[in-house]
C-alpha cells in the first residue's frame, strides 16, 4: 500500500516477527525500562551505552548463564516456566506483560486465533446496545477492529458510519481522525494505551494479515505510534476514566467499562457512563435529546 518510504522511517514488519523474535523484542524492550536501582543493583559507576539493565545484570538477577540469556533474547533457545516466572520478576513485569511473555514463549495458550476476515458483531452484542440510552457502547473485535455503535457512540465520538468498514479500527481512528485528537483531553495517554492494547490483541494471530498491514500503515504514517508499538507495552482492556472535550456540551469525564462477550471472547462492549446528578450526566441526557432514537450502525 505504501511505496517509496525511507529506510530511516522503520516500518515494523509483524511478518517477520516470529515468535522467538517477539520474545526477546520484548525482554529486550522490557529490560530497558528497568533502572538498576530498581533491581537492587547499586554502587556501578560506569557509564551505560544503554538505558536500563545489560543482558549480564538481568542474567545474574535470574541466576541463569549470560549465554543463555542472551540465546533467550536472540530468539535462539526454549525456555522453561520457572526461568519465565523469574524473569517476569527481575523485570518488573505486571499482570498483562507476564501473560504476553508466557504465550510468546508457548506457555500460556490464548483465546482462539482470530481469522483474518472482519467479525459480524454476536447478536447478544447488538441487544445490549439497543439497551442503552444514556451511555456511549462500542463493540470491539479482534485486532481492536469496531464492530458496531450506538447512537449515544456516535453522537459523542463521530459519525462511525461515514468510514469505510475496512477502516474502522479504533487504534486506526486514535491516530487518523483529527476530531478524535480533539475530543480526547489527554489524547497521548489514550493513545498509547490503544496501542498497547492492540500490541496484546496480536498475541492471538501475530501474523494476520490485516494486522500486518495495519501495523505497517500506521508506522509509516505515523512516528508516535512506531516508536510505542516498538516499545512492546501490553495492557488489557480494563475499567477507568475518559476525559473528553466535546463540541457541544464541552467537558466531560466519564467511567469506562468492559464486558466480554461469553459465546465470543474475541468480543468485547465498552461502555461510557456517567453517575445521575453529576454535569456529564445531565450532557449525556441532553445528547440523548437531540438523537432521538437513532439506529445501531455497523
Amino acid at each position: 500500500m505504501f511505496h517509496g518510504i525511507a529506510a530511516t522511517c522503520e516500518v515494523v514488519d509483524v511478518r517477520r516477527e516470529a515468535n522467538g523474535e517477539q520474545l526477546g523484542a520484548f525482554l529486550k524492550a522490557r529490560r530497558a525500562q528497568v533502572s538498576p536501582g530498581t533491581a537492587g543493583l547499586y554502587g556501578s559507576a560506569a557509564p551505560r551505552r544503554v538505558p536500563g539493565l545489560r543482558r549480564e545484570e538481568v542474567a545474574r538477577l535470574a541466576a541463569i548463564s549470560t549465554d543463555y540469556y542472551t540465546r533467550l533474547e536472540q530468539g535462539r533457545v526454549q525456555v522453561s516456566g520457572a526461568v519465565l516466572d523469574v524473569l517476569a520478576q527481575v523485570l518488573r513485569l505486571d499482570g498483562d506483560q507476564r501473560e504476553y511473555l508466557l504465550t510468546l514463549a508457548g506457555k500460556y495458550a490464548p483465546p482462539a486465533a482470530g481469522r483474518s476476515a472482519r467479525q459480524e458483531v454476536r447478536p447478544q452484542m447488538r441487544h445490549l446496545l439497543d439497551d442503552l440510552t444514556l451511555s456511549a457502547g462500542f463493540v470491539i473485535g479482534h485486532n481492536t477492529d469496531l464492530l458496531a455503535w450506538n447512537a449515544m457512540a456516535a453522537a459523542l465520538v463521530m459519525d462511525f458510519g461515514r468510514v469505510p468498514e475496512e477502516e474502522r479500527n479504533y487504534v486506526r481512528l486514535v491516530f487518523t481522525e483529527p476530531a478524535i485528537r480533539v475530543l480526547y483531553r489527554d489524547w497521548e495517554v489514550m493513545a498509547r494505551l490503544a496501542v498497547s492494547h492492540l500490541r496484546m490483541d496480536s498475541r492471538r494471530n501475530p501474523h494476520d494479515p490485516r494486522l500486518t498491514a495495519l501495523v505497517e500503515e500506521l508506522s509509516a504514517m505515523d512516528p508516535q505510534f512506531r516508536r510505542w508499538w516498538t516499545s512492546h507495552d501490553v495492557a488489557t482492556r480494563a475499567g477507568g476514566t475518559r476525559l473528553l472535550r466535546h463540541p457541544v456540551v464541552g467537558d466531560l469525564a466519564l467511567a469506562r467499562s468492559t464486558f466480554q462477550c461469553a459465546e465470543d471472547d474475541g468480543q468485547q462492549l465498552v461502555v461510557w457512563t456517567a453517575e445521575p446528578g453529576t454535569p456529564a450526566f445531565d450532557a449525556l441526557r441532553y445528547l440523548t435529546s437531540t438523537i432521538g432514537s437513532a439506529p445501531i450502525r455497523t
